[in-house]
């Protein structure tokens, strides 16, 4: 959990200044126990957020299995969460499929709208251009027919 590119840690190291000057302080409850952690300035609710979903997890494996030590209860709940984390990932990746499959399906789609498009334009072009042939062929053979006076 405590690694440099983690939001928070346990404890800062003392050999990082740096890193102590920029994180702030909770207190969080897991288990009945209060543990003091470490976090990035301004990530001090999600912290918080994290540490009650683990204390749920435990307080439910606690109500199936009741006391079956407080070590092993903690290693059911992050096995747990990990099982969640993966069931959420393969979903993400079959959404992500999913959507891909749209999105070909979507630009395919467009594409065959343009190309109908386009052959509804040069038909009613043709269609314009035969109009103007017939229509100047009756001009031309209305005005060879009219005697003028």
């Amino acid at each position: 959990m405590a690694s440099d590119s983690d939001n928070f840690q346990v404890e800062p190291r003392p050999d990082s200044p740096t890193r102590k000057d920029v994180m702030a302080h909770v207190t969080v409850s897991i288990n009945g126990r209060q543990y003091r952690m470490a976090c990035e300035d301004g990530q001090e609710s999600h912290l918080e957020r994290l540490a009650n979903e683990l204390d749920r997890h435990v307080e439910q494996l606690r109500g199936s299995f009741g006391e079956i030590g407080d070590n092993r209860l903690l290693v059911m709940a992050a096995l747990t969460i990990s099982d969640e984390l993966n069931e959420a990932r393969q979903r993400m990746r079959r959404l992500e499929t999913e959507l891909a499959g749209l999105q070909e399906a979507r630009v395919a789609a467009a594409d065959r709208g343009q190309a109908t498009q386009a052959a509804v334009a040069a038909a009613l072009n043709a269609a314009a251009e035969r109009i103007e042939r017939v229509t100047k062929s009756l001009n031309q053979s209305i005005g060879a027919t009219v005697v003028v006076g």
